[in-house]
């Protein structure tokens, strides 16, 4: 070989040699692809999340197209797999979002996903990193752009708010509602089943999802105070879709409830702990182990859920500030009753409110508690919470105990 074919040969090696490291470094290198481990769709009225889980962090570029009404998104060094190819069987009839999803490999490092939609969306997109069993998640939440809110249920406006971080400014003044309730007016409670959409909370051994039992229960004790005279109950969520903390908390004190019950099923490291509990708020650390851990638990809600950073916001302003100490010990009272009731339901797993910093028990006026319904994680609890029987039980002793808080004088919302 000559001198100069030597020389040919040996910068052909370095340029190759250079081509491999930078495809071995660059972002659309074959090093860096992404592969989709999940995808799952969670249609609600308010709006549908589309759940995209992968194995490393997923680039993205998002745009829209007209007639008909669609939302593009394409994910960068993604090549097409069977979990891709099945999203489109994941769309519901009754999904009142989606039409149909359209997946195909673009080009040979780019999969595009064409969500044809039945309005005109405002669509978020979220970036989650892993958190739990859940590894990283491009969250795509398809809002509709002309949503109206009703007076009934405000969420779809203050989902919206939330977005845009302006969640504490769309909530009325603390001024008292006209007339006493329950006489001039219906006694207001809210009623928040835990949980929901991509958020399952705990998970019993054969399966059963908190986020279904506490919906149910939820439903339940709603039907019996709505049948009660002088008194009117709303619901945080009334479908398997996610609602962040401080907007469940919004919701409360945008339709000026009296009251706020917050209901669990929750789960524990030991499966022999069993029994019923009702937490109030505190603001000065949690009064035992247990409610410190479960309030950890409820708190990291809205990491396994998703949530926007923009919503941060009202959570550093609003649900982190100092709450009325007189609040606090109307919860107190109020979830004093409640146990009690619970106690001829269920064995009690402690005889007094336990007390911990439950972010959605923090409205500074409204007395609110959290009940633990049952474990989750013990063998015979779990049986319990999937029966009607324990659930309509269950129910009914909340609703004792809120009418027998009344009854012995307790206080509705303090609004000055």
């Amino acid at each position: 070989m000559s001198h100069s074919e030597h020389d040919a040969s040996r910068r052909l090696l370095l340029k190759g040699a250079a081509a491999f490291c930078l495809l071995s470094i660059s972002p659309f290198g074959f090093a860096a692809s992404s592969q989709i481990v999940a995808v799952r769709i969670w249609p609600a009225s308010s709006y549908t999340r589309v759940t995209i889980e992968s194995d490393h962090p997923l680039k993205y570029k998002q745009f829209s197209l007209q007639n008909p009404e669609r939302i593009v998104v394409d994910l960068k060094n993604v090549h097409l797999n069977s979990v891709l190819k099945g999203m489109d069987k994941q769309v519901q009839d009754r999904d009142p979002h989606l039409k149909l999803i359209r997946v195909g490999q673009n080009d040979p490092q780019t999969v595009r996903l064409v969500f044809e939609v039945k309005q005109a969306m405002s669509p978020q997109v979220l970036e989650l990193t892993p958190v739990a069993e859940f590894k990283n998640r491009l969250v795509l939440d398809f809002y509709p752009k002309n949503g109206a809110a009703t007076e009934d249920d405000p969420l779809l406006a203050l989902l919206e708010d939330y977005n845009r971080g302006d969640l504490e400014e769309s909530l009325p003044r603390e001024t008292p509602k006209p007339g006493k309730a329950g006489q001039d007016r219906p006694v207001v409670i809210m009623i928040d089943p835990g949980h929901g959409g991509e958020d399952p909370g705990a998970i019993g051994k054969y399966k059963t999802r908190e986020k279904d039992v506490v919906l149910q229960i939820a439903r339940r004790l709603k039907s019996l105070i709505d049948r009660e005279p002088g008194m009117r109950a709303y619901m945080t969520r009334n479908e398997d879709v996610f609602i962040p903390l401080s907007v469940r908390v919004a919701k409360a004190r945008k339709m000026r409830a009296d009251l706020f019950v917050s209901i669990h099923a929750d789960a524990f490291t030991n499966r022999s702990a069993r029994g019923s509990s009702v937490f109030a708020l505190s603001t000065r650390g949690a009064t035992s182990n247990t409610a410190k851990y479960l309030a950890q638990t409820q708190n990291d809600a809205d990491k396994i859920g998703g949530v926007s950073k923009s919503g941060d916001k009202y959570l550093d302003q609003t649900m982190f500030d100092m709450v009325q100490s007189a609040s606090i010990k109307d919860s107190l009272k109020f979830g004093s009753e409640v146990l009690k009731r619970m106690g001829n339901v269920n064995k009690l797993h402690k005889r007094t409110v336990d007390q911990a910093g439950f972010a959605v028990l923090k409205a500074p006026d409204i007395p609110s508690i959290l009940v633990e319904t049952a474990f989750i994680s013990n063998l015979e609890e779990e049986r319990l919470l999937k029966t009607a029987k324990f659930q309509q039980e269950m129910a009914n002793s909340i609703f004792q105990g809120i009418k027998a808080y009344f009854a012995n004088g307790g206080a509705v919302a303090r609004r000055n």
